[in-house]
């Protein structure tokens, strides 16, 4: 399998990431000023949880969830429908040569958490982890 130019496998650049925070910071305060005129994405308070961008800066994708996490699929489906006015709103505020594509999708990262707090409060996993090592005795 042929590998681009782009793919070594060291995880994302200095610069992509703060590119990245760069547009997660722009893009929540365009959403918390309601700049963009779409009244179902207004009643929504989105929170972004991280950006990452392609290696060339072109993509963006935004990892989003509505405050409790209500009508997740409703808010998705208004920031996909907007993406391009938001494209523009976040571009205008920032000094970037490209103004990236905006992709939208739902932060699962919570959820992921939730999971892990009930692993570890499982009696069987908490015995085992509470337990001293062999090494140790």
């Amino acid at each position: 399998m042929a590998q681009n130019r782009f793919s070594h496998g060291k995880g994302p650049s200095q610069r992509q990431l703060r590119v990245g925070e760069l547009i997660r910071r722009t893009l929540s305060d365009v959403l918390l000023r309601a700049d963009v005129h779409d009244p179902d994405l207004n009643r929504h308070s989105i929170t972004v949880g991280e950006v990452r961008t392609s290696p060339d800066l072109k993509v963006a994708t935004a990892f989003v969830l509505p405050l409790g996490g209500y009508e997740a699929e409703e808010a998705l489906e208004a920031l996909r429908r907007n993406a391009p006015e938001l494209r523009h709103l976040v571009a205008k505020e920032m000094t970037l040569k490209y103004a990236p594509q905006l992709r939208f999708q739902l932060d699962e990262t919570f959820d992921r958490m939730d999971d892990t707090r009930r692993i570890f409060a499982d009696e069987r996993v908490r015995r085992d982890v509470e337990a001293p090592d062999d090494d140790e005795a």
